[in-house]
């Protein structure tokens, strides 16, 4: 029963089931509820453990995006006395949501696994960026989750309403909540979105007020929080690893650090999603390949003339379509080992240049 308050399902059943002949003594089932850096802890049914995963499930990882993390369910021995358990199988998730690790250009970074819903959550202090939340929500999209955007310290700005519908706009159909943990706006909203069992994350720069959230719907101050700066408007890290809280109410709710950079990771169907206006306009254009620059019969470029699309939208969808392009080009093995190919070359030829520099001398 208590595995089900963490959101286990009949197809998680299914999927251990497949576990329950292993050799004494037995798997079981377990959540990663901590996540702090290499350090992984978990619930099951019984305790919560450390754990590492094991060698056979590092061997055969593709890449770090497949190693267990916070919100995943998976297949572990309990150690015999006090020590750490040790990880077998990840059990097949129903989505990841992922970035581009920052300062690495083949590499992804895993932020939570089998999410319900993203909270994509920005200030009304200073943090507030349309084409942030429109980054934002292409990533949400990707992760399998539904997206909910939340303007938080709504207290802080009298056009909070205006700020509502300018977010509605640009990411239709999509719930958009003004949040105020100081007179305790949109806190009943949000944990509607939030019923037992289900899984949320929140995703968001430093300072824009997540820990606050977090400690407003537990009930009491479990997470440190830390004033923003009034110089520039930047909040400091005060999280420092990712962290499943189980809500009073039955809702199951993922923090972490901030993060100013979100660098886009997976297949264009986030794009799509977030940017599902532009698409529909362009279905209009007369040409099939059309660039939307100036091609005649472009629907596109009349919705720009017209007002009924923004010039900062469109660039937005241009650059975040850009950057896809190039991000799949550069994970691909191919593209990789072309440009291992393409850099041994350029040093190759450097060395050329050199020798042929000094018996010129």
């Amino acid at each position: 029963m208590f595995l089900e308050s963490l959101g286990w399902s009949t197809d998680l059943t299914h999927a251990f089931s497949q576990f329950l002949t292993q050799t004494s003594p037995p798997l079981v089932p377990g959540r990663v509820v901590r996540q702090e850096r290499g350090l992984l802890t978990l619930q099951t049914s019984e305790k919560t453990v450390l754990a590492r995963p094991s060698g056979r499930v590092l061997h055969h990882a593709p890449g770090a995006e497949a190693l267990p993390t916070i919100g995943d369910w998976v297949a572990l021995r309990l150690p015999p006395g006090e020590g750490e358990a040790l990880i077998h199988a990840v059990l097949p998730r129903r989505g990841v949501l992922m970035r581009r690790e920052a300062g690495h250009e083949h590499t992804a970074q895993p932020i939570a696994a089998n999410l319900d819903v993203v909270f994509l959550v920005t200030g009304l202090d200073g943090n507030y960026n349309p084409r942030r939340i429109e980054r934002a929500l292409t990533l949400a999209w990707n992760s399998g989750a539904t997206p909910v955007v939340v303007l938080s310290k709504a207290d802080l700005e009298p056009e909070a309403a205006t700020r509502v519908l300018e977010v509605q706009a640009l990411a239709p159909g999509v719930t958009v909540l003004a949040l105020s943990t100081y007179t305790g706006e949109g806190l009943e909203a949000l944990r509607a979105q939030l019923p037992a069992g289900r899984t949320g994350a929140l995703l968001g720069s430093s300072g824009v007020g997540k820990s606050t959230l977090v400690n407003h719907l537990l009930g009491e101050s479990r997470l440190a929080t830390q004033a923003v700066s009034l110089e520039d408007d930047r909040g400091r890290h005060t999280t420092t690893h990712r962290e499943l809280f189980l809500l009073p109410h039955g809702g199951l709710l993922i923090d972490g650090p901030g993060m100013r950079e979100l660098g886009l990771w997976g297949e264009e169907e986030g794009l799509e999603h977030a940017f599902a206006d532009i698409l529909e306009l362009a279905e209009g254009c007369r040409f099939r390949d059309c660039t939307h620059q100036r091609e005649p019969g472009c629907a596109v470029r009349t919705a720009l003339e017209t007002g009924v699309l923004s010039k900062e939208r469109l660039a937005s969808y241009e650059k975040l379509r850009r950057e896809q392009a190039w991000q799949a080009r550069q994970s691909s093995p191919t593209a990789q080992r072309e440009q291992r190919r393409h850099e041994r070359n350029q040093t190759v030829m450097g060395w050329e240049y050199s020798r042929a520099k000094r018996r010129g001398k």
